[in-house]
């Protein structure tokens, strides 16, 4: 691209010089033979000109997008590198606008600006010393304006880049609420508070439109000033130009050339603010896309694999504080021993930290003591590939993508048999999935939304359990669902238990009888391990848990008899 580039600046400036030639040789002699040869010369360095522009936007446009489809690349694989508490800290708009607004700053600079920046500047520099050589009085006026365009161009770019930082920050949280106002619409609906929202959202891109137009005032008192300076020079290198040709100082040939060349310095000079300005834009964005780059994933791949793995999981002295809150650990101490084919209920309050301490098995998060070890290796030696491939989980508030009912659920084991499937789907009593329009191919929507509470976590739930599992974890993941329902995803789920190991939190009692014991979860240490009869027995705080739940006391008792 810059050999091609190089190479057309220099033709664009032959081709004035075998003007001066024809006009102060064959036509000033009044000698008409060579002018064709001439002519035809001055011809065909405008076609060679011509094709290297065509070949240099050719190979650009397929360089910069190769880059650009790389950088999108490695900034997604990055970002599924990043732990959850990256994720927890920022705002799904900055993300998104960095994988979208900043890359596409970032490509047309690429594409256009970073090269014109060094083409313009050769030009100008080429152009100069061209100039100074012909006429060095025009030459020299040429040269001076220089001076002014320099100090202004650092002066505009010192104030330029910061301004540029702020738009592309409130774009972010303009695209953060935009989203949020897209995916919590039922509840904004529910609660009457379309009107605050839409204010917030009108508040953000009114922000946003104030800092743009600051923006927009920087650029073009720049622009109009490097428009004004290039013309005013023309005028002044006309004028001395007429007056060296009447002084007989200056030939009617170099006076045609020089200021054929000084108008090829005009688009340059022009260009160069909004050059500067796209390169800003850029720098911003790279110094944005780059603060994801700059983070180091604190969760990273160990080596191990599991050959045959049977599910035997130790919680064994397990602490865990998230990074922002080191003093104030929300697990500590945390023993706990589940054999392979065994299932334990993780019982607790409400912030006792169940969802936590489930999340340390598949790595979500990492213990910042002790170890979760599978079959007696630690989890952080394990490959996460292989890891994930172990351990399955389906969560409170499941995710889904906007995908296929049958995309989803084979999500996490794409060699899935239809059979296994439509086993999958029995076993979470997610038979509603047969009377979606399409059936399984039914696209279900951004999050699943067209979906219910109980509809979406049974489809997790038959995601969880398509993927066989060693180990099966289950946050809470039945709490949507109405008794009817979740009694006949208990009495399947009892067959899948058999092959796996299982967690699952509860707060029912019904959904602790999946369980062969029950794990007391207590001020953020398990204190208690035992059969759930004898925890109802001998544990007054087990007792007062599961009677603050929404079964009535006789049932607890007909269940614990």
């Amino acid at each position: 691209m810059l050999g091609t580039a190089l190479v057309g600046v220099g033709l664009s400036i032959a081709i004035p010089l075998v003007t001066k030639a024809m006009i102060d040789g064959p036509i000033t002699d009044k000698d008409i033979e060579p002018v064709l040869p001439l002519g035809l010369l001055a011809l065909a360095l405008g076609v060679v000109e011509a094709v290297l522009i065509f070949w240099r936007r050719w190979v650009q446009s397929n360089t910069v997008l190769n880059v650009e489809t790389a950088m999108r690349h490695d900034l997604y694989v990055r970002l599924q590198q990043l732990p959850m508490a990256f994720h927890g800290h920022w705002q799904s708009g900055q993300l998104l606008s960095r994988v979208t607004t900043d890359l596409s700053a970032i490509r047309r600079f690429f594409g256009f600006g970073m090269l014109f920046l060094v083409i313009n500047v050769v030009q100008l520099v080429v152009v100069t010393l061209v100039l100074l050589k012909m006429y060095w009085p025009l030459g020299l006026v040429v040269a001076l304006t220089a001076a002014p365009i320099i100090a202004l161009s650092n002066r505009f770019e010192r104030r330029y880049v910061v301004i540029s930082r702020r738009v592309q920050d409130e774009q972010g949280d303009l695209a953060t609420l935009a989203e949020e106002g897209a995916v919590g619409i039922r509840v904004i609906r529910s609660f009457g508070r379309s009107e605050h929202v839409s204010g917030q959202y009108e508040h953000a891109a009114q922000k946003l439109y104030g800092t743009s137009m600051d923006k927009v005032r920087l650029a073009a008192k720049f622009w109009t000033f490097l428009e004004v300076i290039p013309n005013v020079a023309v005028v002044v290198v006309l004028l001395l130009g007429a007056y060296g040709v009447g002084q007989g100082d200056l030939t009617p040939g170099t006076l045609v050339a020089f200021i054929t060349l000084m108008l090829s310095l005009v688009w340059p000079i022009a260009a160069l603010g909004y050059i500067l300005a796209m390169a800003q834009e850029a720098m911003t964005a790279a110094a944005r896309i780059n603060e994801i780059f700059d983070t180091v994933p604190s969760i990273v791949s160990g080596e191990r694999v599991l050959a045959k793995p049977r599910g035997h999981l130790r919680f064994e002295g397990v602490g865990f504080a998230f990074p922002d809150e080191p003093d104030r650990p929300v697990l500590h101490g945390v023993d706990l021993d589940v054999e392979p084919g065994e299932t334990v209920a993780v019982v607790g309050a409400t912030g006792s930290g169940k969802t936590t301490l489930t999340a340390l098995v598949p790595r979500l998060y990492d213990v910042t003591a002790g170890r979760v070890t599978i079959d007696g290796v630690d989890v952080r030696d394990l490959e996460l590939a292989d890891l994930r491939s172990v351990v399955a989980t389906a969560f409170e508030e499941p995710t889904l993508f906007s995908m296929s009912a049958r995309e989803n659920l084979t999500l996490g084991r794409a060699d899935a048999t239809e059979e296994e499937v439509l086993e999958a789907i029995e076993v979470a009593q997610a038979g509603f999935v047969h009377d979606l329009p399409w059936g399984l191919d039914t696209r279900i929507g951004e999050q699943g939304m067209s979906l219910s509470g109980g509809q979406r976590q049974r489809l997790a739930l038959a995601r969880a359990v398509l993927a066989r599992p060693k180990v099966l974890v289950l946050d809470d993941t039945l709490s949507a669902l109405d008794v009817h329902t979740e009694k006949l995803v208990e009495d399947a789920l009892r067959h899948v238990l058999r092959d796996a190991t299982g967690i699952v939190v509860a707060h029912r009692a019904s959904t602790v009888l999946l369980a062969d014991k029950v794990a007391l979860l207590q001020d953020g240490t398990i204190t208690h391990v035992g059969r759930h009869s004898d925890l109802m027995a001998t544990v007054p705080a087990y007792r007062d848990l599961l009677a603050a739940d929404a079964d009535t006391d006789a049932e607890l008792e007909e269940v614990s008899a």
